[in-house]
């Protein structure tokens, strides 16, 4: 899909994707989540999603496809740190999508939502990231919750949290990049190289940089 087609889609569904969006922040306002040291969670969902409309159209596969993306991105923690269900969830994207649509939204909720576990990466193993792989779309929002975490902690946290939390992504990326891709010709499951490579421009330095750009034949 070009870049002017996502852009009119989206335009086109203006209003849903803002009732999405404010329905969003809410529920995580309900639960007092807040992002970083006292900014609103909606601060943290917004960014997710203008990696959504800068590198959409590099995944979306057609106009049904639109509602989901966005709804996924502004929704992808409302099991894992809002409290709803996956039924929850279905029932909410509802309200503005087919029944076709909405379980494609809920899915990609759902792959995004880290196992039970007592650390990171007991949260975040194998069979989490098989789910991601495995859902249309969940890689793409996967990569760009990533892409905002990253900006946030390298950007705007400049303490000793975002320092910290810098350094985790960073030893996380050589794990973290070949565990939500997978070898398919389904635009729905990919990752655009062009994400990676803003991920990389931030968190990582110009060797380490020449070496994913062999890794991916860029």
């Amino acid at each position: 899909m070009t870049k002017e087609e996502f852009d009119g889609y989206r335009e086109k569904y203006a209003q849903p994707i803002e009732e999405i969006r404010l329905a969003a922040h809410e529920l995580h306002q309900s639960v007092n989540e807040i992002y970083g040291d006292d900014l609103p969670y909606g601060f943290h969902l917004d960014m997710v999603v203008e990696g959504v409309v800068c590198y959409g159209h590099l995944v979306c596969a057609c106009e049904a496809d639109v509602l989901p993306m966005f709804f996924g991105s502004y929704y992808h923690d409302s099991i894992e740190d809002a409290r709803l269900s996956y039924n929850d969830v279905m029932r909410v994207a509802r309200k503005w999508m087919t029944e076709e649509q909405a379980l494609m939204a809920t899915e990609i909720v759902y792959a995004l939502t880290n196992d039970k576990g007592r650390t990171r990466a007991e949260r975040a193993g194998e069979k989490y990231f098989q789910g991601i792989r495995e859902t249309p779309y969940a890689p793409f929002v996967k990569l760009c919750d990533r892409l905002a975490n990253v900006t946030y902690s390298c950007s705007v946290d400049n303490g000793r949290n975002g320092n910290r939390m810098r350094e985790v992504y960073k030893n996380e990326m050589r794990h973290f990049l070949p565990s939500i891709i997978s070898d398919t010709d389904d635009p729905r499951r990919q990752v655009p190289f062009e994400v990676i490579t803003a991920l990389a421009e931030i968190l990582i330095d110009e060797v380490d940089r020449d070496e994913i750009r062999k890794q991916w034949n860029c």
